[in-house]
């Protein structure tokens, strides 16, 4: 509406009927990312930040002239680049980020440009078909050309057919079509057109009789060209995306910092994503620094060539204007002096909270953005309404003519900041997930490694199949770990469920089937720690002998919670109590989780002795959580202990 432009809703092949030309026009944030990829080398280079413009960063670029780079003068025969490809690591790196592609770049090793575009043309369904056979050859399995004539057609490709150009090009040089009747028959092959693919067969036998080919070598060769043009990819398309691709690897490889800057602010509010981006990073050798309210900006801002400053903009529940004005209040606005904030009340004071809510600001105090401020988060969070109050009450003040001094009345007037507990671990880990999508600071399961470690000896960046290849004779292990997510996959007769369980060492998919799921769903919930008996098998994935690959397969027999895990590995609980405790205390406190399967032994000493004294069986206990936070309340937690050997 209100456009002069002409819109055409006919069908595709009606409207090239009629003489016009259609255009497939993709929106790719990758294009974006490169664009903002280059602002910050450059400005890396200068010294001047993209956003803000209030502080100048570290510049330890080594690019020889950063205003001239483009993506037009990128080499395409630079080695780092393809020692991405070569070695995976293509997280972020355009069309080569699946496991699938990665698996095949650890065999293909791509070395120049053609390979690349290859690859791309290649990892589909039908000439998937044709990897094993392409590795093979670029890798040295000698091979044959259909007919001399086509071997400055086919060289790059190794002998194989990948392209429609190339289907085209063969049937100019051995059918003598000109290149207008080789594109029909390359629509009439693609198409499958029977009638269409007679009167070619004709017109391709004649010209190559020109050249003296005997009509069954011609047949021979028009029958090879068939089957590869069915689903040949064309080749400018695969090149595209080969050039972005390559694009992308050469930033990854020679301006890490700025590209993986780029794509955490592209993905900030994907949370999944800016959790891949930042462990990529981190593997990568980046520092990715926490969110800081005095040194973020919206975006993700690579301070350096080793650094990148969290983008406050991820960070759920802000939103672009807000943390706009938080930037603008750092740098100074309206009359008012800028420079970093000191306290919880100077921030409330200083910003527009018409803008930057209550909603926003206990958003970033949870994701640890005040932390250089004051890292009590608990305080900070019990503080927001009295800090809000006491700014909004200041600015009042300064309104009016007052009797009693200015700024340094107001100053002193503040009130204290709520006193409140810091949060133990865990509650410090889940709340900063609420705010970040991810655990940042540290990982849950951090909390549980020691205690049980004591019976789970296998952490998941260590584990093996323990049957072999293809699992035969596998048998189960003891894993645990903390539920990251999952997702859900139909079979033949169910569905199963594919958990991440990560115990901060890595995370690995476990495959829990239809009826155990059934069985456990109430106890699969994200965030929650379980221990698991499982089979570790390696599985081919594949077919063929090159591009076959083998990956590890976890599956789930039996899962436990925590409290289960407690009950079914611990050998007893030993509680430490000194001469004031109280044997009635105790007693209310075991009560309620009476007749379990775990039995307690008290330590008990005081100034002239000491005894370890194991109560009656009718004193065993089901160990749970609960129980034990009471127990550790009232004696302090290393007086609890559970033994498991």
């Amino acid at each position: 509406e209100g456009s002069s432009s002409v819109v055409s809703q006919f069908d595709m092949k009606d409207v090239e009927a009629v003489g016009l030309v259609k255009f497939d026009f993709l929106g790719l944030t990758t294009l974006t990312i490169l664009d903002w990829t280059l602002k910050y080398i450059r400005n890396q280079d200068s010294g001047i930040r993209i956003q803000g413009k209030t502080e100048a960063i570290l510049s330890e670029s080594r690019i020889p002239n950063p205003e001239s780079l483009s993506l037009e003068n990128i080499p395409l025969d630079d080695p780092a680049t393809y020692e991405i490809f070569k070695t995976a690591n293509t997280t972020a790196v355009f069309q080569f980020e699946s496991r699938g592609m990665r698996d095949l770049l650890k065999q293909a090793r791509p070395d120049r440009f053609e390979d690349i575009i290859a690859l791309v043309a290649l990892y589909r369904p039908g000439p998937m078909d044709l990897i094993p056979d392409f590795i093979a050859r670029k890798h040295g399995k000698s091979f044959d050309y259909p007919d001399p004539r086509v071997k400055s057609v086919l060289a790059e490709t190794y002998g194989i057919m990948v392209y429609q150009e190339q289907v085209m090009q063969m049937a100019q040089l051995v059918g003598d079509y000109s290149l207008g009747g080789a594109d029909l028959l390359r629509r009439a092959m693609g198409k499958k057109m029977p009638e269409e693919m007679a009167q070619h067969r004709g017109i391709f036998r004649a010209g190559a009789a020109k050249s003296g080919l005997k009509e069954a070598k011609a047949d021979e060769l028009f029958d090879l060209m068939e089957k590869f043009a069915g689903y040949g990819f064309n080749k400018s398309h695969a090149a595209a995306y080969a050039l972005v691709a390559y694009q992308t690897a050469y930033f990854k490889a020679h301006h890490a910092a700025a590209f993986m800057a780029a794509n955490l602010s592209a993905a900030a509010d994907d949370t999944d994503k800016v959790k891949q981006f930042y462990e990529d990073a981190r593997a990568n050798g980046l520092t990715v620094l926490a969110p800081d309210i005095n040194r973020g900006e919206y975006r993700f801002v690579p301070l350096d060539t080793k650094t990148i400053s969290y983008g406050l903009g991820s960070i759920k529940g802000t939103g672009e204007s807000a943390i706009a004005s938080i930037v603008a209040a750092r740098a100074g606005t309206h009359g008012r002096q800028g420079g970093p904030f000191t306290d919880l009340f100077d921030f409330c004071e200083r910003i527009d909270k018409r803008i930057v809510n209550r909603r926003v600001i206990e958003a970033l105090i949870r994701g640890g953005a005040f932390d250089a401020i004051d890292d009590h988060r608990a305080r900070l969070l019990a503080s927001v309404g009295i800090a809000l109050g006491a700014a909004e009450q200041a600015e009042r003040n300064a309104q009016q003519v007052s009797l009693f001094g200015g700024a340094d009345a107001a100053e002193h007037a503040r009130p204290q900041l709520v006193e409140a507990s810091r949060w133990d671990a865990r509650t410090f880990l889940r709340e900063e997930k609420v705010a970040l999508g991810f655990y940042l600071s540290g990982h849950p399961y951090s909390a549980y490694r020691e205690e049980l470690g004591q019976f789970v000896h296998a952490s998941l960046d260590r584990l093996t199949s323990s049957g072999g290849e293809y699992g035969r004779g596998a048998q189960s292990v003891l894993i645990a770990g903390v539920v990251e997510s999952m997702r859900f996959q139909k079979t033949q007769s169910s569905r199963m469920a594919i958990i991440n369980l990560s115990d901060g060492t890595a995370t690995q998919e476990v495959t829990v089937y239809g009826e155990l799921f059934d069985e456990y769903r109430q106890i699969i919930v994200e965030d929650a720690v379980l221990v698991m008996e499982a089979k570790v098998r390696n599985v081919r994935r594949g077919g063929g002998d090159e591009a076959e690959s083998v990956f590890m397969r976890i599956n789930a027999e039996k899962i436990y919670d925590l409290n289960a895990a407690r009950n079914r590995y611990a050998r007893g609980v030993r509680l430490i109590c000194n001469g004031q405790s109280s044997a009635q205390k105790l007693k209310e406190l075991l009560a309620p989780y009476r007749n379990g399967p775990c039995p307690v032994s008290i330590v008990y000493h005081n100034r002239s002795a000491c005894c370890e004294i194991e109560l009656g069986d009718a004193w065993r206990i089901s160990l749970h959580e609960n129980l034990l936070q009471s127990l550790a309340a009232w004696l302090s937690e290393p007086n609890v202990r559970i033994v498991y050997n």
